[in-house]
């Protein structure tokens, strides 16, 4: 019988902030359209919050009951929340790529998928296919008078903002060629050095192979590509993001290796052939913007792998980035269910600031906060520049891994911070952080996003005074269904309703 003293320091296990069969419906399809303003509100909509979130990710998790392996390999689905004199519509719709008309045609997977679905049939029918459907799910943006959804190893799809439809792929006057990829972590730079202060869209992409080519794009207000330079690194390279200053883009090569042989063979998805390698350095690559300067600086440190930065600046001589940093990458099995995540064994993504010295060729590095947290977002025009707000989407629980449940704050000049969290039902998104117009106070603004109602599985669009972020929701917008768990997203103030 255990003794007083050791039942006084027995083990007790932490209560979790979430119940995983409620997280796990976030990952049910939604096969329905819709198209309604929004009725059932808690609070008020901001009256002086007018104009539209559009928000991309994978919408069909099956085709017709066939599940897909992993989440990022589902067709994309655009949501678009337009706010008007304190009301606001909602609509979503597929993109209709050409392989997503295809297989709902067909009723079956047609296409083997980036993470791992594979067509009917075995390794056998999937041997030496290497044909990969454009799935248009991971962002959306609208520049230049375009909406286009993203997805970073392929062209752009282009959409009406006001119903959606698709309107076919786009190549920016043949600066794309067909299949060639355009990323879908574009950077928007305020006030371009290049150009005079006018604002520019900065863009890159990669081709992987023994060695790497990254072309970097740069985008006129008017959609023009103003700039275009293509660099060789070493390496194969896995670069889902990136950053940018006045002079730079910033780059990070996660340390990881690439088996192709499964893939041939038709065993593995191409990103289950992708090794993370922990004794070996991340690469940082430092790309100048200017074509002329050709130049690249290649800077090693150990820092994990990084999926997404918040944001980069100069500052004396340096060059500082914050970013998300994962011990490792864990590995996409083939046989594995994306559903059943054991969060307890997984390393949590943490903000490091990186300061880049460009003359002796070093990094230090500094953690700037422990908690599980992903999908960093800032004041538009603070990009590229010296901020003092960063706003993540966050686990409840201060230490370990977990689904996102919360909103943190944290202001990097004095280190304070704010914390909303949803849980134990909610399960929320990126937020995406909308300024107040005119606003005299990098916060003064408002925090959107999606947050999944897994006890009503159902989705509420939420509004956060970012000033006051720990206060909750001023205006919780009750949907009719539930929204799939998605990816990137980004607000314009022009307003898009359906035309009548």
């Amino acid at each position: 019988m255990p003794t007083q003293e050791a039942q006084k320091h027995a083990f007790v296990a932490p209560v979790k902030s979430y119940d995983l069969n409620e997280w796990q419906r976030g990952y049910e399809s939604l096969k329905q359209e819709f198209d309604y303003w929004i009725d059932d509100v808690e609070g008020q909509i901001p009256p002086e919050l007018n104009g539209t979130l559009f928000r991309n990710g994978p919408g069909l998790l099956d085709i017709n009951g066939q599940r897909i392996h992993h989440p990022f390999d589902g067709d994309g689905m655009i949501v678009r929340v337009t706010f008007q004199n304190g009301r606001a519509h909602f609509c979503n719709r597929f993109v209709r790529t050409t392989g997503y008309l295809e297989e709902q045609q067909a009723g079956k997977i047609l296409y083997r998928g980036v993470f791992g679905t594979k067509k009917p049939g075995g390794w056998l029918n999937n041997a030496f296919d290497f044909k990969l459907k454009n799935i248009a799910n991971t962002n959306v943006i609208y520049w230049g008078n375009k909406l286009l959804a993203l997805w970073e190893a392929a062209e752009p799809y282009r959409l009406d903002p006001y119903t959606l439809e698709t309107l076919g792929q786009e190549y920016f006057d043949g600066i794309l060629s067909e299949g060639e990829a355009f990323g879908a972590h574009p950077r928007f730079d305020p006030h371009s050095k290049l150009d005079g202060g006018a604002p520019c869209l900065v863009n890159f992409s990669i081709k992987p192979g023994l060695s790497t080519t990254i072309t970097i794009f740069e985008l006129s207000p008017a959609g023009k590509v103003v700039r275009k330079h293509a660099c060789t690194v070493p390496g194969f390279a896995f670069i889902h993001d990136f950053a940018i200053t006045p002079n730079y883009c910033i780059l990070f090569q996660n340390p990881v290796t690439f088996n192709p042989i499964p893939f041939v063979l038709g065993m593995r998805g191409a990103a289950e052939c992708i090794k993370f390698q922990s004794q070996r350095p991340t690469r940082i690559i430092i790309i100048p913007r200017q074509p002329k300067q050709k130049q690249i600086k290649i800077l090693e440190t150990y820092c994990g792998f990084v999926f997404h930065h918040a944001n980069a600046f100069e500052q004396d001589r340096e060059i500082i980035i914050d970013s998300i940093c994962y011990k490792s990458l864990p590995e996409v099995e083939p046989e594995s269910d994306f559903r059943k995540v054991n969060f307890d064994a997984l390393d949590p993504g943490q903000i490091w600031r990186f300061h880049l010295n460009l003359q002796n060729h070093t990094v230090q590095q500094q953690l700037l906060e422990s908690r599980h947290c992903e999908f960093p977002n800032l004041h538009p025009q603070k990009v590229g520049h010296s901020y003092r707000y960063i706003y993540v989407a966050a686990a409840s629980a201060s230490h370990g891994s977990a689904p996102l449940q919360a909103f943190l704050k944290i202001d990097l000049h004095s280190g304070k911070q704010q914390f909303w969290s949803a849980a134990p039902h909610g399960f929320v998104g990126e937020p995406v952080f909308v300024p107040r117009s005119n606003a005299q106070q990098e916060d003064d603004g408002w925090i959107l996003a999606l947050v999944y109602d897994g006890a009503n599985h159902r989705s509420d669009v939420v509004i956060l005074d970012a000033r006051e972020l720990h206060q909750g929701p001023i205006a919780r917008l009750h949907l009719k269904h539930h929204i799939p768990y998605g990816l990137h997203g980004n607000f314009t103030s022009e307003v898009f309703l359906p035309r009548n």
